[in-house]
């Protein structure tokens, strides 16, 4: 990041006034097109797409010396199943059932990876029919458990991803997936976990995505006050089943072609739908833009978690901190995390202010190429955040005798850092 990006990000966050970065959206009735890398930059994408929190495609040359596009793909373009049994065969893989409804999800279960691809076969030789439903292989963590040298390349655009860099110096989890299936496999309705960012790339086959902007989902509301588990249904043609669907608009259609990068921003509920057998890489991430919208949908799920268990707010002990532990269970955070989240990127940012180098020049690794405005940036919209966290009831309630730095002396030293920087 320029340290004119940088201007530019913090007037635009001033500018919204305290309202959400995902609450503030242009209407679209298309989505851009990126065509050549070598036109389109860093600063480019952070104004035009990541600030003003808009869907856009990248071209299939953005990816085109990718490892997975050329080793993973026949040369007709199809799948090749003969190198992912020879090198991943045996990895056991979570396989979601299309055709079955669980909540508005899909049930799963797991499997290696040869038997998926056998089934896959069969799937493909019965018509795209099987009597076991259709199975499709989501959310598998090969780059968790595998090297990615020789598979993908991680785009400069998506490179300020806190969700990652926080999982990774835990080196416990992470948000990067591979997905594939055959033809008619789906994803149901849905916004990404945490509102965080996604990017997606078709490493072969077509995707067709249904996008709608934030808080247009609310007019797909059953009477119930549900979302839609399938918003190509019928059924939400009804005005007794969802009575207010008149007020929502159409969606914004792409199809995505093999080696396409889709940017899906926070908080747009999406469906997709695989047209032919497609292999994708897909990753969440949270960074400075984006990482409001993670804070009020996390005060959202502890709200809903309270209001499940209310009965017995005046006769179980400890009822607060029960709460965190079911949001725990149920969202994969609570406000105890997300502090140490906040904590763990703070610190990795002033360490660079303070070197005057990149985060992972920081670590003695390689420049990512974000550098110390950047950094500044981050320890901003930390600061603004992390200011809403200590004041927050349900966030006093915890307890932080143990933490270190306690919440009040993280946000002193990012206010004095936030000051200390304002000339660079």
């Amino acid at each position: 990041m320029d340290r004119e990006t940088r201007v530019f990000a913090e007037s635009h966050f001033r500018g919204l006034e305290g309202r959400l970065p995902s609450r503030v959206c242009p209407k679209l009735d298309r989505v851009d097109f990126i065509e050549k890398p070598d036109s389109f930059s860093y600063a480019d994408f952070f104004k035009g797409y990541l600030l003003p929190n808009l869907p856009c495609v990248f071209s299939s040359a953005f990816t085109e010396d990718w490892g997975s596009r050329k080793l993973w793909v026949t040369p007709s373009g199809k799948p090749n199943f003969d190198y992912l049994l020879q090198n991943y065969g045996d990895v056991v893989v979570p396989v979601a059932n299309c055709g079955v409804q669980e909540y508005n999800s899909n049930p799963k279960e797991h499997m290696p990876l040869r038997d998926y691809i056998s089934y896959w076969k069969e799937y493909i030789q019965g018509n795209y029919s099987s009597s076991r439903g259709c199975l499709y292989l989501k959310d598998w963590h090969l780059c968790r458990d595998f090297s990615t040298e020789g598979v993908f390349t991680l785009p400069i655009y998506f490179s300020s991803d806190w969700l990652n860099e926080y999982w990774d110096a835990l080196d416990v989890d992470d948000y990067r997936f591979v997905y594939m299936g055959p033809t008619g496999t789906w994803s149901p309705f849905h916004a990404d976990i945490f509102r965080s960012f996604s990017w997606s790339v078709n490493i072969c086959g077509r995707k067709k995505w249904f996008f709608f902007p934030p808080r247009q989902e609310d007019a797909l509301r059953d009477r119930h006050g549900g979302l839609p588990y399938d918003v190509t249904s019928p059924s939400l043609l009804d005005s007794r089943l969802h009575p207010t669907r008149d007020g929502c608009g159409l969606p914004l259609e792409v199809t995505q072609e093999a080696g396409e990068m889709v940017f899906v921003p926070s908080g747009w509920h999406h469906q997709v739908h695989n047209l032919e057998d497609t292999i994708s890489i897909n990753h969440n991430w949270v960074n400075g833009c984006n990482l409001a919208n993670m804070w009020h949908f996390l005060q959202q799920e502890l709200r809903a978690v309270q209001q499940e268990v209310i009965e017995w707010r005046d006769t179980m002990p400890d009822w607060h901190h029960h709460c965190q532990v079911i949001m725990k269970s149920c969202s994969g955070i609570n406000f105890e995390e997300f502090y140490h989240f906040l904590k763990i990127i703070a610190e990795r940012r002033l360490l660079l202010i303070a070197k005057g180098m990149s985060p992972d020049q920081a670590e003695g690794g390689e420049d990512t190429g974000l550098g110390p405005q950047q950094a500044t940036f981050d320890i901003g919209r930390i600061a603004e955040v992390l200011e809403s966290v200590v004041v927050h009831p349900d966030f006093q309630r915890v307890d932080t005798s143990t933490f270190s730095p306690r919440p009040e002396v993280l946000l002193r030293q990012l206010k004095e850092a936030v000051a200390a920087t304002t000339s660079l």
